[in-house]
């Protein structure tokens, strides 16, 4: 009897220890305009990749400041040089929905010019910078050609799949341009209410910028890129939607300390961080860590948020309302964080692109 109360007790502690465990793993889809090598496009996704507490079920990539096909090949690279084979890449939209070239051309003639462009120009200030190709070339890469190929299911469709296989337990974070996910919408409309929640890496409200951007004041680059997309995805019934500002983003640096920090602890993925990454703002990697650990956020506030489609003067600004001034025509409320405890983050966020969080 008493072995049997032992069997028991030893059996359902173990049920409880897996049940903890299976609760901890949060499956995410990590949609990202994923340029590269390293830039924060692939060290979002690597951080995420390494998170214990974390399961991705798929990498989506969708053009924005690279086109789509080289963001392919840099993920898949980016996955062979921190051995994660077992992550798959699903290759989404090659252009936005109505945006293009040729109108923002047009719109500059009119209304001043766009200094950053992504795909479309040739743009800043990395090592790796590269000629500006056609949206089906794919030069040969700094880091390496990967020997990997990309998944045939489409990224939209593969949204759709997944939130319907796992319904509300998927969190989608979207790093880029929101095409992806606003095709997903479109070819299924429950894609929003069987998600658990959407995490925005995306617009400018309150810009603490440097000056020669506050001319550009709302216009963000991944809103911008396809602000029909963003207005189709915000209108959307998620039950949870988080937007990491470039306003708060700003308050972030990779710096070269903490590169060389990452570069010494002696894996795979902090190699890749120690060769190919460069200083820049932690745009993409403030809204991954955010969402893996809550706590790095101080403050936020909730708005009604919208973007600008009237394609004059404002087309692709970030617009935003208090519930009191809100037009009330399907505009999103949304979580905006504000505040960060910056040493928290970094630290947090070094040990997730070392791959040493959780050893």
């Amino acid at each position: 009897m008493i072995r049997r109360a032992a069997f028991i007790f030893c059996f359902m502690a173990l049920m409880g220890a897996v049940s903890v465990h299976g609760q901890g793993k949060r499956k995410v889809i990590v949609d990202q305009d994923a340029r590269g090598p390293a830039t924060t496009d692939q060290q979002s996704m690597l951080a995420l990749i390494q998170a214990p507490q974390a399961e991705v079920l798929g990498l989506t990539t969708v053009s924005g400041d690279q086109w789509r096909d080289e963001e392919v090949a840099h993920t898949l690279r980016m996955l062979e040089l921190t051995n994660h084979p077992e992550i798959k890449v699903y290759p989404g939209a090659i252009f936005p929905l109505i945006n293009s070239k040729e109108e923002i051309a047009r719109w500059s003639r009119l209304y001043g010019k766009v200094r950053y462009q992504g795909a479309w120009t040739k743009n800043g200030t990395g090592k790796f910078v590269r000629e500006v190709h056609g949206p089906y070339e794919v030069p040969d890469l700094p880091e390496g050609n990967p020997a990997r190929k990309a998944e045939e299911e489409d990224a939209a469709h593969f949204i759709v799949r997944m939130v319907h296989k796992y319904p509300h337990e998927v969190a989608i974070y979207a790093g880029g341009p929101l095409t992806n996910i606003a095709l997903a919408l479109m070819l299924d409309p429950k894609v929003a209410e069987l998600a658990q929640e959407l995490v925005v890496m995306g617009g400018s409200i309150a810009p603490e910028v440097p000056l020669a951007w506050k001319t550009e004041n709302r216009r963000e680059f991944n809103f911008w890129w396809d602000p029909e997309a963003v207005h189709i995805v915000l209108r959307a019934p998620w039950k949870k939607i988080t937007v990491t500002t470039v306003d708060i983003s700003v308050k972030t640096r990779m710096t070269n300390e903490m590169i060389q920090k990452i570069a010494g602890m002696g894996t795979a993925a902090a190699a890749y961080i120690g060769k190919y990454s460069d200083e820049e703002y932690l745009w993409d990697e403030l809204a991954a860590v955010a969402w893996l650990e809550p706590g790095v956020i101080t403050k936020e506030v909730t708005l009604y948020m919208d973007v600008d489609i009237s394609h004059t003067a404002g087309y692709g600004n970030t617009l935003v309302w208090t519930d009191e001034d809100r037009p009330g025509v399907g505009e999103a409320l949304v979580h905006v964080q504000t505040e960060l405890d910056n040493s928290k983050f970094e630290r947090i966020l070094i040990g997730l692109l070392a791959g040493t969080t959780g050893r």
